[in-house]
């Protein structure tokens, strides 16, 4: 599948400077990771089970203390403000929305029942808008719109997640993991639909994902990351080329970038 990408703005939406993770007052989870997402850009963050990639996108939507999480160091800006003390809803209603893995809807109301729970962080005057935006490119969720939640296939539920964050008019969507327990067919489908609120929209987006192959074919720019930290970062054109990447993200290989000497020489050849 090829996917046309929008091009990255020079402004960042998001920056995360040098944070570090710590759970239960004990454990560290992430350490000194940096990254950025330029406005109106694809950033893919791609990495084993346990790297620390739902822990990144937790603490930039600031859900964190919810399981007993803190950052500990570093700082985050969004939209070139400061995000430290800001409630998750707070960030809702300025703009970035995190969409979690395994979807969350609310199983026991209808489609447009868990739209409508959206539209709290709609400015005034924009819940309409963004109810006909959400089933124009989800034609199948106006469909089933009076249908239970709870019901839907994991495609449906998928776009319905997605959905929701429409509603808000993000400028930055966080997607952990949409492709999760999908059939092929309907991965290409979400990917391409993703692709399209970015380019359209101008929605920059924030990818996690196992399927390394789709999210290179709509991001511009990704970071991989090890045991807490990047260890590795480029334009995806780049990385693609990578024999490393190739190896251990594209299919080719089994190995870690832990049994790897040589990636730090290349991570500064990226840089």
């Amino acid at each position: 599948m090829t996917i046309a990408t929008a091009t990255a703005g020079t402004a960042a939406v998001l920056a995360v400077n040098n944070i570090e993770v710590v759970y239960h007052d004990t454990i560290q989870v992430l350490r000194g990771l940096s990254l950025s997402v330029p406005r109106g850009a694809v950033v893919a963050l791609l990495g084993a089970n346990g790297a620390g990639k739902t822990t990144t996108l937790k603490a930039v939507s600031r859900l964190l203390e919810l399981e007993n999480g803190a950052v500990t160091a570093g700082d985050i800006r969004f939209a070139d403000q400061p995000i430290a003390g800001l409630a998750p809803h707070t960030l809702v209603r300025r703009g970035l929305f995190h969409v979690l893995e395994g979807r969350r809807v609310f199983e026991d109301l209808t489609v447009e029942e868990n739209l409508t729970a959206a539209t709290y962080a709609c400015r005034s005057g924009t819940a309409r808008a963004g109810f006909e935006l959400v089933y124009e490119y989800f034609p199948r969720l106006y469909e089933r719109r009076t249908s239970t939640a709870g019901y839907l296939s994991g495609g449906e539920q998928q776009m319905l997640a997605i959905g929701r964050a429409l509603i808000a008019s993000p400028q930055l969507m966080l997607l952990d993991e949409p492709s999760l327990g999908l059939s092929p067919i309907l991965v290409e489908t979400i990917f391409e639909i993703i692709a399209r609120i970015n380019r359209e929209q101008g929605t920059a987006l924030l990818l996690v994902e196992q399927n390394a192959a789709m999210a290179f074919a709509i991001a511009s720019y990704a970071y991989i990351l090890e045991t807490g930290k990047v260890v590795i970062d480029g334009p995806v054109e780049r990385l693609m080329r990578d024999e490393d990447v190739r190896e251990f993200y594209l299919g080719q290989g089994g190995r870690s970038y832990r049994d790897v000497k040589h990636y730090k020489r290349r991570k500064r050849w990226l840089s």
